[in-house]
């Protein structure tokens, strides 16, 4: 099927394009040219006026009127005759009428039965006291207040009245205070592993965010060469690589420190992987947590963790969840393997 605007554009398929520039003159290349330059009718981008030449032969009639353009185009749309339907329309219904159904009603009948007369003879003489004391003995709790109740069950067994009470009430919530700030002293701390203080056997830095990098990388250093502090943590103290770095070239030459907590900070699988490869030749580390970074450490690092444990028999704790099936169970393996070398190492010495 040939679309309407296709048929005259059919006279145009056999026309020569070079002959038709061949033909023009200097002075009409320089018009087309510039033509071209202006225009480009591909460019959805553009307006569509500047898309093409005003071709409009017409002269302005005046200025633009808005409300007198709005009453000459309502005009045009009431004298143009609206197309006839293919279908006439009628209010015939079709179809089914949509009838809901109708629910059954539950009705209840009133059930008889009949008391022994000595029962109804002393229900109908009975007081509404003694029918209240009944109906909290049967536990008809619906039919007496709260009161009645407790003047029956509760003064025997010495429940105060302000138990009984038809309102739930929430438990008290327990205000919970943020954790007092850490008052471990940098740059004390910092001057007593550089002098190799005997004392100082445990450092913790946790939640100090405004220790600076450079300072996280002394604390590294000193490390090298104190032969005293057992257990070092810096968890939430915004560590990023370069401080993963140097506590790597630490873990290379000191032999002393046993735990190492850096959980919680900014370091990516590039400083993971450079304590991974430290801890190849360390045997004194015994436990390394490394959670919760900023972002996920991928599989490479995993699984150079978990080869790194099979081949380093002294780290007992590893604090990491591995995303990956795999590595996490080769790791595994290799906890539960390195804690069965330590109790055989222990019967072995008892016996």
């Amino acid at each position: 099927m040939t679309l309407p605007f296709r048929k005259d554009l059919d006279k145009y398929k056999d026309l020569d394009e070079d002959e038709i520039l061949g033909k023009l003159s200097e002075e009409e290349l320089k018009q087309l040219e510039t033509v071209l330059d202006d225009l480009d009718p591909d460019n959805a981008l553009l307006p569509a006026g500047f898309r093409q030449k005003d071709q409009t032969a017409k002269k302005a009639s005046g200025p633009f009127d808005r409300e007198r353009l709005l009453a000459y185009l309502e005009k045009q749309a009431l004298e143009h005759k609206d197309r006839e339907d293919y279908v006439p329309f009628t209010r015939e219904k079709k179809g089914k009428i949509f009838i809901p159904k109708q629910k059954p009603v539950q009705s209840f009948t009133e059930e008889k039965f009949s008391l022994d007369p000595e029962l109804e003879e002393a229900l109908t003489s009975a007081t509404d006291t003694e029918l209240g004391d009944l109906a909290a003995i049967l536990g008809m709790s619906n039919l007496i207040t709260n009161n009645q109740f407790c003047d029956v069950v509760g003064s025997s067994n010495g429940i105060d009245k302000d138990s009984f009470s038809n309102i739930v009430k929430g438990e008290k919530m327990l205000p919970v205070f943020d954790e007092p700030p850490n008052p471990t002293n940098v740059e004390e701390t910092l001057q007593r592993i550089k002098d190799n203080d005997p004392r100082l056997v445990e450092v913790n830095l946790n939640n100090i965010k405004n220790i600076p990098i450079p300072t996280l990388k002394e604390f590294a250093k000193a490390l090298e060469t104190n032969t005293h502090v057992k257990n070092f943590s810096l968890a939430a103290t915004r560590s990023n690589d370069p401080v993963a770095v140097a506590l790597a070239d630490m873990l290379k030459v000191n032999t002393k420190l046993k735990s190492l907590n850096i959980e919680s900070n900014f370091i990516t699988g590039v400083g993971i992987l450079a304590l991974v490869d430290a801890l190849k030749d360390n045997e004194t580390l015994t436990e390394i947590k490394i959670d919760n970074q900023r972002q996920q450490l991928g599989t490479i690092a995993e699984v150079e963790i978990a080869k790194m444990l099979e081949e380093n028999t002294k780290i007992l704790k590893f604090g990491y969840h591995f995303t990956q099936q795999g590595p996490r169970a080769r790791a595994a393996a290799a906890i539960t393997k390195n804690n069965d070398l330590v109790r055989k190492r222990r019967v072995e010495g008892d016996n």
